[in-house]
């Protein structure tokens, strides 16, 4: 699961017992050799459904870790990317990655839950964030995006579709999230980090009330399941247009199914 360049068993169980900012300063620096950051394989298809109905103006990257959304973010917008984290050890990784010339990047260290913008992106994108948020948490971190999107921007995210039950894979989450669980009941301070939290329905009905239009789009490049689900999609999360702006039918184009 992990390359040689990536934390000892040992290193991983410091990080367990502590905080989950304490846990991903102590990381940062092997953060990107280890299976918890997104592979580029989605990092790509995110960035070809997104090129379809671009380009964006200023983007955020939520829970950036150590930016593979900021890259993502930078081939998409025109104006200006920001990365936003808690961690200081994961900023800190970030702004060391050389980057090729273009858009400048601005780091802003801040919890998720409490967002220090205003209405000022067009595109916010998250990857592999959720699990850090608890079932409670996530409609007042619906509330925090959707205030900082400007009227039509976008809220996006890949949604790996769950293993079947009684897959090795599904018993695999299962127990890591049992050990959590255990691990967060009898240590403090808790560390969340839960795989199997959140589903598909429970996210389209937190974004719907916070006041977006939802949506969830195949990622071709993945394929489907025996069952013809596609295995990974595009959760898109819209923001209302402006009144006159939706009655002239104006606003950005849909992303291709």
């Amino acid at each position: 699961m992990f390359s040689p360049e990536g934390p000892r068993l040992s290193e991983l169980a410091v990080q367990a017992l502590s905080s989950v900012e304490r846990g991903y300063d102590l990381l940062a620096p092997k953060f990107d050799h280890t299976p918890f950051r997104t592979p580029d394989s989605v990092l790509d298809a995110t960035v070809a459904a997104l090129l379809e109905s671009g380009p964006y103006g200023s983007g955020l990257d939520l829970c950036c870790g150590t930016g593979a959304g900021v890259d993502v973010l930078r081939q998409v917008c025109r104006d200006a990317v920001t990365g936003v984290d808690f961690s200081a050890g994961m900023l800190e990784v970030a702004r060391s990655r050389r980057r090729p010339e273009g858009l400048d990047v601005s780091w802003v260290r801040a919890d998720a839950r409490a967002l220090p913008f205003g209405p000022e992106f067009d595109l916010v994108v998250s990857f592999g964030a959720l699990g850090h948020f608890l079932p409670s948490e996530l409609p007042g971190l619906f509330a925090q995006v959707h205030k900082v999107l400007r009227p039509g921007g976008r809220f996006v995210l890949p949604v790996v579709a769950p293993p079947r039950p009684g897959s090795l894979a599904h018993a695999m989450l299962l127990g890591f999230d049992t050990v959590m669980r255990v691990r967060n009941a009898v240590w403090r301070p808790p560390f969340v980090m839960y795989y199997r939290a959140v589903r598909f329905g429970d996210l389209w009905r937190g974004l719907e009330r916070a006041g977006f239009r939802v949506e969830f789009l195949a990622l071709p490049e993945f394929g489907r399941r025996r069952d013809r689900s596609p295995r990974v999609r595009l959760l898109v999360a819209e923001k209302a247009e402006k009144a006159e702006k939706a009655e002239k039918g104006e606003g950005r184009p849909p992303l291709a199914p």
